[in-house]
């Protein structure tokens, strides 16, 4: 069988290679992901995109790309497209016009019930297989869509949990993400926090940062243990402090307590006012209020992300409650999504 794949994301990588495990062994792959699960027709190391400005600069290498997709669509059994709908949804477009009988099938759904909600439709009227990782997902779209819940990808990566909840908070983990901008505005705030609370820390540095750039950016870590894996700092401690994103679900399923903390650019913030319309940025949270109507975690953002904000959050924090919810946030994903994504991929079309 082979496949069109369009993985342009890290994280998009990381759920197609637990995928790969499902698939029959003469699977091929064709089109865009890492060069260590095949032969890609683009190095994504290379080509990584840092920010709008830098995607208005490469608009015309992606329009290049989608041309390239479209003409190795017609050699692909399927086509599966992960996330980044900025690229995929278009490309489905484009594939769907030229190729009509293409099962075009997507696993990890453009995030349409927050934003942007008339991309619902696009992807009702374009793909014929909606592979969810939400469970409520589904509800968003039309009864006689083919979408269902497949389960959650990270529960097919998280392999380790907590099983308590220690009475004193000893050590502390620090998450201020990969983009180097929100890095040097959380950073000098974390280290704030650290030399206030005198408790263990460590820092989670992710693995492609040079020791130059890590100079750079994080500063003086003088108090810190640096830790490259995120999850193996987030099950060591009692508590952590994380930028929104993956990381915030991560903490959440493996039961460590957290505040999301978020320093918007000043546009970003507007639009997200503006466009955004649900209550919560952190995904725990809006898992476990569409389950049980509970918030799981605090969130800070822009002005209120301060060291003395940020520690009395913490202390505020019921540390039991929140392993409990998190043991119930795992009821509600209920299992990984690589074996259901590969049967739906190895299921012959009828």
């Amino acid at each position: 069988m082979k496949i069109l794949v369009s993985a342009l994301e890290h994280s998009a990588n990381i759920h197609l290679k637990s995928l790969l495990h499902h698939l029959p062994e003469d699977t091929e792959l064709l089109g865009i992901f890492d060069k260590d699960l095949g032969e890609p027709i683009v190095d994504l190391q290379a080509e990584a995109v840092m920010g709008y400005v830098d995607a208005i600069k490469k608009i015309g290498f992606y329009l290049k790309l989608a041309k390239q997709m479209v003409d190795l669509a017609d050699k692909a059994d399927k086509i599966l497209l992960i996330d980044s709908s900025g690229f995929n949804l278009p490309l489905s477009k484009k594939i769907k016009n030229k190729y009509p009988n293409k099962e075009i099938i997507y696993y990890i759904l453009p995030e349409a019930w927050a934003w942007k909600k008339g991309r619902i439709k696009k992807l009702e009227n374009r793909i014929d297989t909606l592979a969810s990782i939400l469970p409520f997902e589904k509800e968003y779209y039309a009864p006689d869509i083919n979408i269902r819940y497949i389960g959650h990808p990270l529960l097919d990566q998280i392999k380790e949990f907590k099983t308590a909840i220690n009475d004193n908070i000893e050590t502390i983990t620090y998450m201020p993400g990969s983009r180097k901008s929100i890095i040097r505005k959380l950073m000098p705030i974390f280290r704030d926090i650290a030399g206030k609370l005198k408790k263990k820390a460590i820092v989670v540095i992710p693995n492609h940062f040079s020791q130059e750039e890590t100079n750079e950016l994080y500063g003086n870590l003088k108090g810190f243990r640096v830790e490259r894996d995120g999850r193996k700092a987030l099950l060591e401690s009692d508590f952590a402090f994380i930028c929104k994103g993956t990381a915030t679900l991560e903490a959440s399923l493996i039961g460590t307590p957290f505040v999301l903390v978020y320093k918007f650019a000043f546009l970003d913030y507007i639009v997200y006012k503006l466009l955004v319309k649900i209550k919560f940025i952190g995904l725990g949270n809006i898992l476990l209020k569409a389950y049980q109507n509970r918030v799981l975690h605090p969130e800070l953002i822009q002005h209120e992300v301060i060291a003395q904000n940020l520690i009395g959050t913490m202390q505020a924090v019921d540390r039991r409650a929140f392993y409990h919810d998190s043991l119930n946030l795992i009821e509600y994903l209920q299992h990984g999504s690589a074996k259901n994504i590969a049967k739906i991929i190895t299921k012959k079309k009828t």
